[in-house]
């Protein structure tokens, strides 16, 4: 898995919120037990949920840190995995960060170097004109700048 190194961050951070929660689910898992009967309370049932929950997910990320390949940005010309790229889509002015599929998030302009937009646009240069293979149809556009 390709990460940018504040992507990586952030796994980190979710990771340690993750392990600091810990203690307050096995409190609350203390607390529900002592209501009594456990086949019928929802309370301790949420608990050990949360505790399924985080405990899984603690698990994905401590994986994905492992094996995450931290990319850095060389300063080429070329489009790629950290570059912030500006393009012309049929006269509307549009930029991008290129990232991992980890970090994607289009509401934020964090695209995935894995979807179309993503992927026609690497090792291309500033000024190029390219083609967008997109569901609907072919998108001719031109990369305005990259940094």
């Amino acid at each position: 898995m390709f990460l940018t190194q504040s992507g990586l961050q952030k796994l980190k951070e979710e990771l340690a919120a993750l392990k600091g929660r810990r203690k307050e689910i096995a409190e609350r898992i203390k607390t529900a037990r002592e209501f009594g009967d456990l086949s019928e309370n929802s309370e301790y049932e949420d608990a050990r949920n949360e505790q399924s929950f985080v405990e899984g997910r603690i698990q994905e990320l401590d994986e994905m840190i492992k094996t995450a390949k931290v990319v850095v940005k060389n300063g080429g010309d070329k489009a790629e995995l950290g570059s912030i790229v500006t393009i012309d889509m049929s006269n509307d002015k549009v930029t991008y960060e290129l990232v991992g599929a980890n970090e994607s998030d289009p509401s934020k302009g964090k695209i995935s170097i894995e979807s179309p937009i993503g992927h026609s646009l690497l090792g291309h240069i500033k000024g190029e004109k390219i083609q967008i293979h997109l569901p609907s149809g072919i998108l001719d556009c031109k990369i305005l700048d990259l940094k």
